[in-house]
């Protein structure tokens, strides 16, 4: 009897350690995907300010 509550305590140990790695695995993802989100939007307003810049500098220079 001894054994099977040993095993029975093991195993529900690692189901509980197993729901717990998948919640910080899903706690991860979601930080990830908001810091990819939050770069593609800099790297959106970058090329954005690339070509007013380059617009203007395009009107400035001048012609031959």
């Amino acid at each position: 009897m001894f054994w099977a509550m040993l095993h029975l305590t093991l195993a529900a140990g690692g189901v509980l350690l197993l729901g717990v790695l998948a919640v910080r695995v899903g706690v991860e993802a979601a930080r990830f995907g908001r810091a990819v989100g939050e770069g593609s939007e800099r790297i959106g307003r970058a090329a954005e300010e690339l070509e007013h810049s380059a617009a203007r500098l395009a009107r400035e220079a001048p012609r031959r």
